[in-house]
């Protein structure tokens, strides 16, 4: 009996050690390049900084993104401001060869995600809700949650080994209401690391400092020089934190983070993958509550 329990000891300090010592495993999947940063700029770099594994995705090569720039020349833009937000975030960063505003959830596309989130061995994925004003969001979506369940299954893209345990799906945070409004599962406190989402956002200059201002109305009041367009952006996306980040942020954090949080990036759990516990959901973002 005794030797029995110094055993089982013995495998719950190894599985302890394994557990604490592994590498968490993050793929974001956004629709153009930028959208990833948009979303999950300041939790990814706390994943970097804490040694983890981190994956920016975009599905499209945003060839369509600007309003005198476009086709192949502007693609080639986008894929080196990809790889520049990458090194500044401390994340990888693959952009796909898939036209800007033409996405579809086609078998290919769900058989190309299925492969990149096999291929990185992933214990989260995060990506778009499926409402959303843009056509290429919502078919980002859909095409990763058809793809949340068949991770796991050996005869889909069996070229690549299927994963044994299903990663936990999560959805960034919009503003949209209809038919259902985004709910913070999981809210984590970026207000230390802003500033490092906005510098990596920046590395996007065909994008926060030309194509949406213009699509804004807002051309004219982008500055010069760096300094001030870092300050610029980091004003102009810096949004207040919801109620209901801040009760989920109580959650994770305590009280006091919760009412002086200025900066939060907050997901939604998608029921298609693993149905996370609240242990598991506390190692797989080991920045809560810290």
């Amino acid at each position: 009996m005794k030797i029995l329990i110094l055993f089982l000891l013995s495998l719950f300090f190894a599985f302890t050690t394994h557990a604490q010592n592994s590498k968490i495993n993050v793929v974001v999947i956004g629709a153009h390049p930028d959208d990833a940063d948009v979303d999950v700029a300041g939790t990814a770099y706390q994943f970097a900084q804490m040694g983890h594994n981190v994956l920016f995705v975009s599905l499209t090569n945003g060839d369509a993104g600007h309003y005198n720039k476009g086709g192949g020349a502007l693609a080639k833009i986008r894929i080196k401001e990809a790889e520049e937000a990458g090194k500044r975030i401390g994340v990888t960063y693959k952009v796909l060869d898939n036209h800007d505003a033409e996405l579809m959830p086609t078998l290919k596309l769900r058989h190309d995600i299925i492969r990149i989130i096999r291929n990185w061995n992933a214990d989260v994925v995060i990506t778009h809700r499926p409402y959303d004003y843009h056509p290429d969001h919502r078919n980002t979506a859909i095409a990763v949650q058809d793809a949340a369940f068949l991770v796991t299954v050996p005869n889909v893209a069996p070229d690549v080994s299927a994963l044994k345990v299903n990663p936990v799906f999560l959805f960034s945070h919009d503003n949209f209401q209809k038919p259902n409004p985004f709910q913070p599962d999981i809210a984590v406190d970026i207000s230390a690391v802003y500033d490092k989402k906005v510098y990596g956002m920046a590395a996007h200059e065909s994008q926060f400092f030309e194509w949406l201002p213009w699509l804004n109305g807002k051309l004219e009041e982008v500055p010069d020089n760096e300094q001030d367009r870092l300050e610029w952006l980091g004003k102009m996306r810096l949004n207040t934190p919801t109620p209901a980040m801040r009760k989920s942020l109580e959650k994770w954090y305590d009280a006091e983070t919760a009412e002086k949080a200025q900066a939060v990036e907050a997901f939604e759990i998608c029921e298609f993958g693993r149905h996370p516990s609240d242990e598991d959901i506390k190692m797989l973002f080991p920045m809560l509550g810290k």
